[in-house]
């Protein structure tokens, strides 16, 4: 096999003082990724559906929703590559450009999906703590600049992956590198906490500030005792759930032991069966970051009640056409 200049000829024995041992991602990761990309892409197409084409007035909260909604797709899109490659045990057929494509293209998504998810809960915390003003800080327009504005963040941010990420030899066999090769992984690092940092730490804060304060300004007396604000009160709750379940079981464990294992890895000095668990439980938890995007969808129809009647009103029309063939 002929090699580039992003490719190594070397085995993994030659590259760190501790070779891994992770069979088990040969299964859990194909597994796990297909079962995301069946139910997964066909929650997030219904949901593109309904917002694009039966839901008539788009509020700020609808435009963060149908990016919501791109970022999950686009994500699950690139799982079949993923799929193929970790099923074939690390042997990645499609070339360095592509590799550096789709390690791009995943993360690019993933974070998107924490910022528009942030975004959210912005959006209702404003709505529920200061509804007066929200009615001149949230309108339609502000919501698509601020969309435009997160979506050129995350692509500044993320386009180092495009040099980092790189394909090598080993044992005949084309690898795919989820960080970089060893040359540049002081550097990665670097990156990569500067990344994790921006898109992951101060979202989360900011998500469990908003979500704190909503939920304490729903507990002052006298809040939410009419009929409707009873419905609104309870559906901010179920919503607050919705995102804190997303952050805490998909995201904060992949970017805990992600950070972890990267140190171990950086400081070269622990015992190599810590390395390899720190390694075993970080792979463990990257299934968790995809089932993100079937989890999102729930929020989808949590919205509002427009989407919940677009829904039923798609599917009368469907059993309403298939009686009629009989």
């Amino acid at each position: 096999m002929a090699m580039n200049n992003t490719t190594v000829s070397t085995n993994d024995i030659d590259i760190y003082r501790c070779t891994l041992k992770e069979d088990f991602k040969y299964i859990l990761l194909p597994v796990s990724y297909s079962l995301v990309f069946v139910f997964g892409l066909g929650l997030n197409i219904t949901a593109m559906y309904v917002i694009l084409f039966r839901t008539k007035h788009w509020k700020p909260n609808t435009i963060y929703m149908i990016n919501l909604n791109a970022c999950d797709t686009l994500y699950i899109l690139t799982l079949p590559f993923l799929i193929y490659y970790y099923a074939g045990a690390n042997a990645w057929p499609f070339g360095d450009p592509m590799c550096r494509f789709i390690r791009f293209f995943f993360y690019t998504n993933l974070y998107g999906s924490i910022l528009f998810l942030s975004c959210i809960s912005v959006h209702r915390f404003i709505g529920v703590c200061h509804p007066v003003r929200s009615l001149s800080w949230m309108n339609a327009r502000r919501a698509r600049w601020i969309s435009v504005g997160i979506w050129l963040i995350i692509l500044i941010l993320q386009t180092p992956l495009l040099y980092f990420s790189r394909t090598r030899l080993n044992d005949e066999v084309l690898v795919c590198h989820d960080t970089t090769i060893k040359e540049l992984f002081d550097d990665f690092l670097v990156y990569s906490s500067v990344v994790m940092l921006l898109l992951f730490v101060l979202p989360f804060g900011v998500v469990l500030v908003c979500n704190f304060l909503i939920v304490k300004k729903l507990r002052e007396p006298g809040v939410g005792d009419a009929p409707t604000s009873q419905r609104s009160k309870q559906k901010s709750v179920k919503m607050i759930i919705i995102v804190l379940v997303a952050f805490m079981l998909c995201f904060l464990p992949f970017h805990v032991n992600r950070s972890v294992y990267y140190t171990l890895r950086y400081l070269d000095q622990a015992n190599c069966t810590v390395i390899r668990l720190s390694n075993n439980v970080y792979k463990a938890t990257r299934p968790l970051v995809s089932f993100n995007s079937c989890i999102d969808p729930i929020l989808y129809f949590m919205a509002g009640q427009s989407f919940r009647k677009s829904i039923k009103k798609t599917s009368s029309q469907r059993y309403d056409k298939s009686m009629s063939t009989y």
